[in-house]
């Protein structure tokens, strides 16, 4: 039986997938007058500003140890992770970038073996993730199952799913310092915008602020922003903090899905049997591998 500490962790998992699911439609366009890079910067600036507002009070009694980690994870999660993302999608299709990177609670649990000691998946967690990959791919591919692989562009995919696994393992380590969960991801996003800075002299950037003069723009930097990105990022720190990196990242199987239920709701794309039928096996997934975690207890 659950405890109301894990209830709330799987809440908060379950509200940060819900809204991560619906921002590639935002992305999506934002991408029709912003750069890549131009909607990494403002959409994480946004968030460090609405965090430090929220909660202003400094981060105090680290050591170097725990500030490196804190810089590991700003560049895996924050600036590595959407940069590897954004490029992949120039390369390859938005259907492979999808499934390839619904493999990062694999990649997740790989990592915890070594580095977490008191995460190690069982059996059933790898069935749980077959099953939600075969969903994964009828969602992505909606009947067609036409894979065109393009070795750069899926290469960098794989490397975002990595990087992301990564951040999970230092946000769990790093949960375990003490810290509020506001003030550590304040810290974990100025180290991400501090290794965005240099990708700025490097990729197309404009800052081009009347851009957000047209209320479509401004609406979706912001829920990127707030939501996305203060609120989310926070949600997702603290179920890893209470449920571990291993349990929490399967919740990544349910993006996909939740993408399908936004287009329809609000780009009222028809669903076909085929997507429903993933959507169906995807959450079955999550389910089969969420049970079947091994250990819960936080470690040191």
């Amino acid at each position: 039986m659950k405890t109301n500490k894990e209830i709330s962790g799987h809440l908060a998992a379950a509200i940060t997938i819900l809204i991560w699911g619906t921002t590639f439609i935002s992305t999506k366009i934002l991408l029709g007058s912003f750069t890549p890079i131009e909607i990494l910067f403002y959409r994480f600036s946004i968030g460090f500003i609405t965090l430090a507002i929220i909660f202003p009070r400094r981060l105090k009694g680290t050591n170097i140890k725990q500030e490196l980690m804190f810089a590991g994870a700003g560049l895996c999660g924050v600036t590595l992770y959407f940069l590897l993302e954004n490029i992949a999608l120039t390369y390859t299709l938005a259907s492979n970038v999808g499934v390839i990177i619904s493999i990062a609670p694999f990649f997740t649990a790989i990592l915890s073996h070594w580095f977490l000691e008191n995460e190690r998946p069982k059996t059933n967690f790898f069935i749980g993730f077959v099953v939600a990959i075969m969903g994964i791919f009828l969602i992505n591919f909606n009947g067609s199952m036409i894979l065109k692989l393009n070795p750069v562009g899926d290469l960098l995919a794989v490397l975002a799913a990595v990087v992301w696994a990564v951040y999970s393992i230092l946000t769990r380590k790093i949960s375990g310092f003490g810290h509020n969960t506001i003030q550590t991801t304040r810290r974990i996003f100025l180290y991400g915008l501090l290794f965005i800075i240099p990708a700025l002299f490097i990729f197309p950037f404009e800052w081009g602020i009347e851009r957000f003069s047209h209320s479509t723009n401004l609406f979706n930097i912001l829920f990127l922003g707030f939501g996305a990105s203060a609120l989310c990022f926070v949600t997702w720190n603290t179920a890893v903090g209470i449920l571990g990196a291993v349990k929490t990242s399967i919740y990544i199987y349910m993006v996909p899905a939740i993408t399908v239920i936004t287009s329809i709701l609000v780009l009222h794309e028809k669903i076909t049997w085929v997507a429903a039928c993933g959507t169906v096996l995807t959450v079955a997934g999550l389910f089969i591998s969420e049970r079947t975690i091994k250990g819960t207890k936080k470690e040191q």
